[in-house]
């Protein structure tokens, strides 16, 4: 089965116009390839030495908002515009990260089995000393599978370096029932507006 299409509107493209130097603070192929199939010109530098936090006091928006930031902020670079990215999956109050191993990811992915959870992006620019950062939500309902199609469909993705044991990119309604809101934002990158977002950064001063 071929990959799944995002739906696009005439302003999630990038427009062609001029822009400085886009950075992408991560080692996520997903976001690359969501960048590139949506027009952007960019460069991808990993971020060293940022350890992704999860504090109780802080809401799923703070949290992701507080990693994109520290991210860009880890990204030294004069005439480009920095963008750090982070994804989280949220489920009855808890961040469900990435599973430690196999085991893990059958107990992650059960426990979302059937239910509603959400994803919550943030993203976050740095050019110079101007920043801004927003936040995305989605809603993502599973499907009931049991318990053979959930080890199946773990030892088809691969699930140890994806938060909630999931792939969304990958996912063809195997376990995606319906998103409400950015289905990009599922995968890693929220990119309805983005191309609008960063023109708007780039004209403040």
């Amino acid at each position: 089965m071929s990959r799944r299409k995002l739906k696009q509107s005439p302003s999630s493209k990038a427009e062609p116009k001029t822009r400085p130097l886009l950075i992408l603070a991560s080692s996520s192929p997903r976001r690359r390839a969501l960048l590139a199939e949506h027009g952007f010109d960019f460069e991808v530098i990993a971020p060293s030495g940022v350890e992704e936090i999860a504090p109780p006091h802080l809401s799923p928006g703070e949290t992701v908002l507080a990693n994109a930031r520290a991210k860009a902020r880890a990204i030294v670079h004069s005439d480009a515009v920095v963008l750090g990215v982070d994804t989280e999956v949220f489920f009855e109050g808890r961040v469900l990260g990435k599973p430690a191993d196999m085991n893990d990811a059958l107990v992650m992915i059960s426990r979302l089995n059937g239910r509603t959870h959400e994803v919550y992006s943030g993203v976050w620019m740095v050019s110079g000393k101007k920043e801004y950062g927003f936040v995305v939500v989605s809603r993502v309902h599973f499907h009931k599978r049991t318990a053979a199609e959930l080890s199946r469909y773990l030892a088809r993705i691969r699930p140890l370096d994806k938060a909630g044991a999931y792939a969304a990119q990958d996912d063809h309604g195997e376990m995606i029932a319906r998103v409400e809101g950015s289905y990009s934002n599922v995968i890693g990158l929220p990119m309805e507006g983005l191309a609008e977002k960063l023109d708007e950064f780039l004209e403040r001063k």
